[in-house]
């Protein structure tokens, strides 16, 4: 628990741009999500239980945005503010497919702050996959429970996008749905509780994945903010018409209105052809797309462009001029207006998207008084069930929409008892007040479950720079065919790490610890001032080698080690190690390279039999099963955040699978030339350096190369 009165939540939204006015529509990312995160923020911090909430997203200082986007800090309301970290290049906005490579630099960047800051959040909750991914991380090296909110599915995105027509090689180019789908996975098996906005989207949509069943669910919907959005009240006209005559050629027709921004999973297309070939629907109604904003049509992003254009090709196929009205632009404040403008005269809301994971705009709509035609897929179905304001229709079937926009258009009494309906509906059902008090009690619950194991873990980060209290940076280096290898490279780091005391010198390694002294007094090193051994699920201190029972007792959770020998007992090219490589957090086996299997195979193995483990491949010749929170990378993130050391004091060397995590991120990662071809895929992330030269020469070119310690 945080050491203040109240609770301190941390929130995780990493992509699009987010402020306290945010530009929404601006591109495909800046949506529903960031308003719902911005809204849900703000209702928890009016809430007395509610100290402090910070929100951490993406720094950057591209000169085509908003200058806030490069502030550090920005207040949202009293204990409220968002916290923008660098993740990538800075001066670049980047979308969310383009930033999984930089993910462990934003994890490191918030561990940085969570330590500058010496306050402890009670809660962290992370806002869609790539927030998901950095919460787990985060909460496996602090200890602290995870709550997440999916927002959207890559499985389910990924099926509907199939249904429409895409290639499945072509969308996971283009979305990273493999990464973004494992992500996923590990969110769901890690989670303390997962948000959903409805029934539908646990059931349909999180049960396409491995790790639901194992998973803790609570129906939260979103609300809605009712004093933006209401009933026309007794006005006869719009503020909008004069507007829109610039489109429509009798502006006072019942309008089908639909906004979102223009993305493909939005389905304009297919609105726009159900309008067009619908002479009933042409003649007595106009169409309005509120489709983001937009000042020149090519700076756009290539997806956008493509659906803009062809719902611009599909307008002048079939002379659709006068009776459809596409705005470039609109304040926030006009987007009220525009529901308003459609009840005013008698008009319907369309929401044709493949999948709507819930449908906000459809509450803000029922709030206007403006009955609704929605996809059947996702969120509206719980929507419409509580509201009782429209028709669901198969987002696919233009005939199918064009009937329900028929009879909600010209049914009056329809449209009359829908309006009501609605109105009463979202006051009943959806609010932002009553979706706090809901959190708050969820996770009240958790805390109350898991008070005593935050308390001991919270001790364990209180122990401040006691094991080295005099040092400023710290250098780790895995032992075999990194620092040993090349007895005259040894020699000349040994000389350099005494020229250099403020720098600790630590190993890290698959041995365990008896293994690991032997070697080392086998080379002449001295007793190194920390050794992570077991593939990181031990760490001793100085000559002493006495252990952190704080990190041993971080590692218990949710570690099942006789789960792991009865899940992969009989897997063909695996075979146990001796007793003596056993550990109490560590199964390791052989790997026979005639018939190998993979990491993900038997990663999914273990999550079909509901255990909770991490697989490590070395060398292709040796697997390792460690519980979640185990790793060298985890081990050595524990470690600095307890000294206090910034991640970029911190250089770590390595050759083979089992280093990867230890060298990504703000950590100074360095490559020896010698390293095992696992290690390839590395070679374009950020902030690992490749040398040329082999062993402790390697790591000496990377100490050159960071010009460590600086």
């Amino acid at each position: 628990m945080s050491d203040h009165q109240g609770l301190y939540i941390l929130m995780l939204s990493i992509h699009g741009r987010i402020c306290g006015t945010p530009e929404l529509g601006v591109d495909a990312d800046t949506g529903g999500q960031v308003g719902y995160v911005l809204d849900e923020m703000q209702a928890l911090a009016r809430d007395p239980r509610v100290t402090r909430i910070d929100l951490l997203t993406r720094r950057f200082s591209d000169p085509g945005t908003n200058p806030i986007y490069g502030e550090a800090r920005e207040l949202l309301a009293s204990g409220a503010q968002i916290i923008r970290l660098p993740a990538g290049p800075e001066h670049k906005y980047l979308q969310k497919e383009r930033l999984w490579d930089y993910l462990d630099t934003f994890v490191d960047g918030a561990l940085q702050f969570i330590r500058s800051e010496n306050c402890i959040p009670d809660i962290i909750h992370s806002h869609y996959a790539d927030a998901g991914y950095v919460g787990v991380r985060l909460s496996r090296l602090l200890g602290i429970p995870l709550v997440h909110t999916g927002h959207s599915l890559g499985r389910d995105k990924r099926e509907r996008l199939i249904a429409a027509g895409r290639k499945a090689e072509s969308i996971d180019r283009q979305f990273h749905f493999p990464r973004r789908i494992a992500a996923e996975e590990s969110v769901l098996s890690e989670a303390s509780v997962v948000m959903a906005s409805t029934r539908q989207e646990v059931d349909e949509q999180y049960g396409l994945y491995e790790n639901a069943a194992r998973t803790h669910f609570r129906i939260l919907p979103p609300g809605v903010d009712l004093r933006r959005f209401s009933r026309p009240g007794r006005q006869r006209s719009s503020p909008l018409l004069s507007g829109l005559r610039r489109f429509l050629e009798a502006p006072r027709k019942p309008p089908i209105l639909a906004i979102a921004r223009p993305d493909e999973r939005k389905n304009f297309q297919r609105l726009v052809e159900a309008y067009a070939t619908d002479p009933v629907l042409r003649e007595q109604a106009n169409l309005v797309l509120v489709m983001g904003q937009r000042d020149r049509f090519g700076q756009l992003s290539y997806g956008a462009k493509r659906v803009i254009q062809r719902v611009l090709d599909t307008i002048d196929d079939y002379d659709l001029y006068g009776q459809i009205a596409l705005p470039k632009h609109h304040e926030p404040e006009d987007i009220p207006e525009y529901y308003r403008y459609a009840a005013i005269y008698k008009g319907v809301f369309v929401n044709p998207a493949l999948t709507e994971p819930f449908g906000l705009t459809l509450l803000e709509a029922a709030a206007s008084g403006l009955p609704v035609v929605a996809t059947r897929h996702g969120g509206p179905q719980d929507i419409i069930r509580n509201c009782r304001n429209g028709i669901l229709v198969d987002p696919l079937n233009i005939g199918e929409m064009q009937d329900a926009l028929r009879q909600m258009l010209f049914d009056r009494q329809r449209w009359q008892r829908a309006s009501r309906a609605g109105l009463l509906g979202v006051r009943r059902v959806y609010s932002w007040d009553a979706h706090a008090r809901r959190y708050l009690a969820e996770v009240e619950r958790i805390l109350r479950r898991q008070r005593k194991q935050l308390r001991r873990e919270s001790a364990a980060r209180q122990g401040v720079r006691r094991a080295l209290p005099t040092a400023d940076h710290l250098l780790i280096s895995d032992i075999d065919n990194t620092l040993i290898g090349d007895p005259a490279g040894l020699a000349r780091l040994m000389e350099w790490l005494r020229k250099h005391p403020r720098v600790a010198f630590g190993v890290a390694t698959g041995r365990n610890l008896k293994q690991t002294m032997e070697i080392l007094a086998a080379h002449q090193i001295p007793r190194p001032d920390i050794c992570i051994t077991d593939v990181g699920t031990r760490i001793v201190y100085g000559n002493k080698l006495r252990e952190d029972q704080d990190w041993a007792a971080h590692l218990h959770y949710r570690w099942w080690r006789e789960g792991v020998l009865q899940a992969l007992a009989g897997v063909p090219g695996l075979r146990l190690q001796e007793k003596l490589t056993q550990s109490a957090f560590k199964v390791s086996y052989y790997v026979d390279p005639k018939r190998p299997p993979t990491a993900k195979d038997l990663q999914q193995r273990l999550r079909g039999q509901q255990i909770a483990a991490h697989v490590v491949l070395s060398h292709t010749h040796y697997l390792d099963v460690l519980p979640i929170r185990a790793s060298k990378g985890h081990a050595i993130r524990f470690l600095a955040f307890r000294w206090g050391l910034p991640l970029h004091a911190v250089l770590t060397a390595g050759d083979s699978g089992n280093d990867a995590d230890m060298l990504g991120g703000e950590i100074c990662g360095v490559v020896v030339g010698n390293h095992s071809p696992e290690l390839h895929g590395l070679r374009d992330k950020h902030h690992i350096y490749f040398a040329s030269a082999y062993h402790a020469w390697g790591i000496l070119e990377g100490i050159q190369h960071y010009h460590f310690p600086g």
